[in-house]
Formats: structure tokens, C-alpha cells, sequence
């Protein structure tokens, strides 16, 4: 009794972890995933070489433009689109671990059950049949005498 209230007292507190999670607002990539994918600066996409230079003025004007409309659109689009998708992909992660708990591993445990089964059966038959052979054959061989001679 006293095991089953501690168990399920564990198992309060995890799911209270889980979902009362402190989120970070600074450092909102924790593990890097998108270090270099999407990771892109003025820089990366416009660049001007050496003798082709626009003028200052319109060069400063593209950065800042680049620049605001980038991160005022990605706003825009995270505002609107953000929330559902975050939704979508909820659903759709929990329809994969769903799948993959009630419907993955069980078939494999089934597999690996009956497998372990058959391979049963089929050592016995390799055992029954091959080794007697292969013993008959080995003790034929044993009178075999091989000699080598150097000739000169």
C-alpha cells in the first residue's frame, strides 16, 4: 500500500513537471537545433565584391530594409501562423507516439515472440539432420593424408 501511494505521487509530480515547465525567454534554442539552418543575416544573402559597389546610401538603406522586413515579418508570421502549428504539430508528434507505443513495439515483441520460436525449431532441425552429417563427413575426411613435395 504504502509502494502504490509513493508511485503515484512520483507520477503526480512528473506530470506537474512537465507541464508547468519553466520556459526560457532568452536563450529560446537550448539545443541548437537550428544553429546553421536558418540562421540568416543580410551577409549571407546579399553581397557586393570588390568594383561593384552601390553607393553608401543605398547600400545602408538595404541592410536596414532587409533587415526590419525580416524580422517584422517572421513576428507577423509567428503571430498568426504560430499557435495553430504549434497545435498541428502536437497532434501530430502525439498521433506518432501514440502509433508507435499502442502499435510499433507491440508488433515487434510479437515478432520477436513467435521468431524466438522458430529459431527454436529450427535449431533442433540443424542439430538433428546437419550435425550428424557434418560428423560423418568430418570422420571421413580424418583418413585424408595430404603430403607436399618440393621439387627441385
Amino acid at each position: 500500500m504504502m509502494m502504490s501511494e509513493e508511485h503515484t505521487d512520483l507520477e503526480a509530480q512528473i506530470v506537474k513537471d512537465i507541464h508547468c515547465k519553466e520556459i526560457d525567454l532568452v536563450n529560446r534554442d537550448p539545443k541548437n537545433i537550428n544553429e546553421d539552418i536558418v540562421k540568416v543575416d543580410f551577409e549571407d544573402v546579399i553581397a557586393e565584391p570588390v568594383g561593384t559597389y552601390s553607393f553608401d546610401g543605398v547600400w545602408k538603406v538595404s541592410y536596414t530594409t532587409f533587415t526590419v522586413s525580416k524580422y517584422w515579418c517572421y513576428r507577423l508570421l509567428t503571430t498568426l501562423l504560430g499557435v495553430p502549428l504549434a497545435l498541428l504539430w502536437g497532434f501530430l508528434f502525439a498521433c506518432i507516439s501514440f502509433c508507435h507505443i499502442w502499435a510499433v513495439v507491440p508488433c515487434i515483441k510479437s515478432y520477436l515472440i513467435e521468431i524466438q520460436c522458430i529459431s527454436h525449431i529450427y535449431s533442433l532441425c540443424i542439430r538433428t539432420f546437419c550435425n550428424p552429417l557434418f560428423a560423418a563427413l568430418g570422420q571421413m575426411c580424418t583418413s585424408i593424408k595430404v603430403m607436399l613435395r618440393k621439387e627441385v
